[in-house]
């Protein structure tokens, strides 16, 4: 949260990103009937036969794998990306479809030398297999081209499995094109809240993705052996089925299976209202109205108490009220606005970070010291849980140890919030996204800050910049598909253009894109594949710069958000 100016991509990369748009493209057309795969070991069942990677960069892994048994591992290093070749055979004047399963860092898939244009395609870091697609025609003297994988330099290692290369025969011979897979096996209901259902089955030889129908409906595609429903209604009874897909085509559906949701919803959230609106509330003043606890506008249900102070012990905070830059604010009168607050159905929580904050939980000794501190604080404040704001990093595993030790002490009324930045959560294996997931079954909300940000990818794979509703939705877009129950998805927007760097949007764009998440309308160009009735609502930063705009943004989005049923 703004103690302005923010963090930035950094230059190489973010120049990587800009160069690299025009060549991302959808997947290719299907390859013709008289098509063959040009490519050897596509697979990396044979090892590394075939394949010549940089600088001993490369081998072959048994997990994880898109298809068979083997998958390629590229790790970046120093200078080296981690580049892996093959000299494919192919005719002239004739044009071909490059294809690859990716995932993990940063990865990038393209060919060389084709007597034309050269063209290549990209992913940012994913914590599932992803493919990516692409289309290159030969020269009139091309016989072969070197097709690679890489990664980038510092990032993460890359997984690559299940390479092809279809278009006329080459010559060279080839990795034999795939048959249409079985129809899965095993399927069951793994378990089920309120509002999904989760679903698992057995493994398809050859299948490289799978396809889930409710009712006979498409509502799902993923690549592993799971899958969970959501959006659904309580107490419900569901009928569930999958098929198994690769290049050949699309298996039978799988034998059904029922699912009913529960009575009652899961994660945390105490009394909270289906749709709620949380605000930060300034415990400084920086020009914006200095507002008492008690003057917080009513249209707020979660009020995020900004910000807990490190201490010298390694994990723990602790809180100072402001009480001279707020005009004389006592700690009992703090105290009691909050217990008013709360007697109106309002939750206050204390919100762990900012730009500025330094609080790290780097190991299982922080996670206990965060964990007894916060607790601390919520008996001697009466704070009803903790929003966690570190915009400069965190870990997600002792994070993670941090705020299930807190649910243990707090009980199942505990508040927990988040704010990351929109880099955070650009994909599942990103630290902060990855500690929204493995705390699902407490987490209240993440409200992602859509602001300071600078242009993003969406859900969809193109690139979309700040201050648009296409921004909004196809960003919240990677949250639902991601694993995030829509309950716990929120749009954090500044209240005036004061509150942040850049990023602001008027109320109507932000309740625009609200409506389109929750009701399929008043959507921009880009429009979700479902609609998420159950979406939380909405953020600000702060009451107090809504306040100094004549409370412009929670009369209108506070009212929206109340009004979305």
């Amino acid at each position: 949260m703004p103690r302005p100016p923010r963090r930035r991509w950094a230059g190489a990369l973010a120049a990587v990103v800009t160069a690299s748009v025009l060549s991302l493209t959808g997947l290719a057309g299907q390859a013709q009937a008289a098509d063959v795969n040009n490519a050897k070991n596509g697979g990396y069942e044979s090892g590394l036969s075939n394949w010549t990677c940089t600088a001993g960069s490369g081998t072959t892994v048994s997990s994880p794998v898109h298809g068979g048994s083997a998958a390629l591992k590229g790790t970046p290093a120093g200078q080296d990306n981690a580049q892996c070749t093959q000299a494919v055979a192919v005719k002239p004047n004739a044009t071909y479809t490059l294809s690859a399963w990716l995932q993990g860092g940063y990865a990038y898939l393209g060919v060389t030398g084709t007597g034309t244009t050269d063209v290549s395609t990209w992913t940012p870091d994913s914590a599932s297999w992803k493919q990516l697609s692409t289309t290159f025609t030969t020269g009139a003297s091309t016989t072969s081209v070197t097709v690679y994988t890489h990664g980038w330099y510092g990032q993460a290692p890359y997984y690559a499995d299940d390479l092809s290369v279809f278009g006329p025969d080459g010559g060279g011979g080839g990795d034999p094109a795939p048959t249409i897979p079985a129809a899965p096996t095993g399927l069951t209901v793994s378990s089920t809240t309120s509002s999904s259902v989760s679903l698992s089955w057995n493994t398809v030889s050859g299948a490289t993705g799978y396809n889930v129908y409710q009712a006979g409906t498409k509502v799902q595609s993923t690549t592993g052996t799971s899958a969970t429903v959501s959006s659904l209604a309580a107490s419900t009874s569901y009928s569930f089925q999958v098929t198994a897909t690769n290049a050949a085509g699309e298996s039978a559906k799988s034998t059904a299976v029922t699912g009913t949701t529960t009575a009652s919803s899961g994660g945390g959230g105490g009394s909270l209202p289906k749709h709620a609106v949380t605000g930060y509330w300034q415990n400084f003043n920086n020009g914006a109205t200095v507002q008492k606890i008690s003057a917080v506008q009513s249209q707020y249900d979660i009020i995020a108490v900004a910000f807990a102070d490190a201490t010298t012990t390694p994990g723990a905070v602790t809180f100072n009220l402001d009480s001279a830059g707020l005009g004389g604010y006592t700690v009992d009168q703090f105290k009691a606005d909050i217990k008013a607050k709360q007697a109106a159905g309002k939750k206050v929580v204390i919100s762990i970070g900012g730009q500025n904050g330094t609080v790290s939980i780097s190991d299982s000794t922080s996670a206990t010291n965060f964990a007894n501190s916060v607790y601390s604080l919520m008996q001697t404040y009466g704070f009803d849980g903790v929003d966690i704001d570190l915009e400069n990093g965190l870990d997600a595993t002792y994070m993670t140890q941090a705020l299930r030790s807190l649910s243990a002490k707090a009980g199942s009324s505990l508040i927990i919030t988040m704010a990351p930045q929109t880099i955070d959560m650009q994909s599942t294996s990103n630290a902060y996204f990855q500690t929204a997931l493995n705390i699902k079954d407490i987490l209240t909300v993440v409200n992602m800050q859509y602001y300071n940000s600078g242009s993003m990818l969406g859900c969809d794979g193109k690139v979309y910049s700040q201050g648009s509703v296409d921004f909004l939705t196809a960003l919240a877009c990677i949250q639902l598909q991601g694993g995030l129950a829509p309950s716990q998805v929120g749009l954090g927007l500044p209240a005036s253009t004061s509150g942040a760097g850049s990023g602001y949007v008027s109320p109507t764009v932000v309740n625009n894109a609200l409506d389109c998440l929750a009701n399929g309308t008043n959507c921009g160009s880009f429009k979700p594949s479902r609609t998420y009735p159950d979406l939380r609502g909405a953020m600000t930063w702060s009451t107090n710069w809504d306040a100094s705009a004549g409370n412009a943004w929670s009369n209108s989005v506070g009212a929206h958000v109340h009004a979305l049923g």
